[in-house]
């Protein structure tokens, strides 16, 4: 019989995985439980000691346990920062090795920038909005200093905006996208000359958030990715 018919053998330790995952799953074990000692989970397994070690190292990787030494697994709830944070090597190469990939995750960023500066235009307090004027005065004010904090400032204008959104999941892409795109600045976006634009277009978004104006804060906000995205290429 050919081997392509074959099932491969499963670790124990995957086996493992799988019950106490569809534990967690089922909701027999909720964030801030305790799991069962590394004994108990041998008798109720039938399975040795390191299959059992294994298996709760995976679900650490994965943000689904917190193991601590002499302590018990706890269960924890994942943050989506954290379920993104697991992907970012592959999301770096993949950028890195595929143009057509820049230009995807470019399209998904406008994608939800606009939502989110229209949501933060209809909701900002005027709190979020004090908020977002510090952040633009510190970015103004490393105009002509320090490229790299011009840069980090002007991640923390969109950062702030997810922010006022209140959607931890918005914060959570706006970031990662924006990480994603950072690794490219060193290399192949061209900041020099354009400091003064980006500023004014901050400060233009910015008024329209804080007039509530949506369809304002969309148009500013459009404008300023169209500019921004031909800035960066791989070519």
């Amino acid at each position: 019989m050919s081997d392509v018919l074959k099932i491969p053998r499963r670790k124990l330790s995957d086996e493992v995985f799988d019950r106490l995952y569809a534990m967690l799953l089922n909701g027999e074990y909720v964030p801030g439980d305790l799991l069962p000692s590394e004994r108990e989970l041998m008798e109720l397994f039938g399975v040795g000691r390191p299959a059992i070690r294994e298996a709760m190292q995976d679900l650490e990787r994965l943000g689904l346990v917190s193991i601590q030494h002499g302590q018990r697994p706890r269960v924890i709830a994942p943050t989506a920062s954290e379920m993104l944070a697991q992907i970012d090597l592959t999301a770096m190469h993949m950028l890195s090795s595929s143009p057509q990939s820049l230009e995807h995750l470019k399209e998904a960023r406008a994608f939800f920038e606009l939502g989110m500066v229209a949501r933060a235009a209809r909701v900002a307090s005027d709190t979020d909005i004090a908020s977002l004027e510090a952040v633009l005065e510190r970015q103004r004010a490393e105009l002509n200093r320090d490229t790299g904090a011009f840069i980090k400032a002007d991640m923390a204008f969109h950062s702030t905006i997810a922010e006022i959104t209140g959607n931890p999941i918005f914060v959570a892409v706006s970031h990662a996208m924006l990480n994603w795109l950072a690794h490219f600045h060193a290399t192949v976006l061209h900041w020099k000359g354009n400091e003064h634009i980006t500023l004014e277009e901050h400060a233009r978004i910015l008024d329209a958030i804080r007039a509530h104006d949506e369809a304002a804060a969309i148009r500013e906000m459009r404008s300023h990715l169209d500019r921004a995205r031909n800035l960066y290429s791989l070519t």
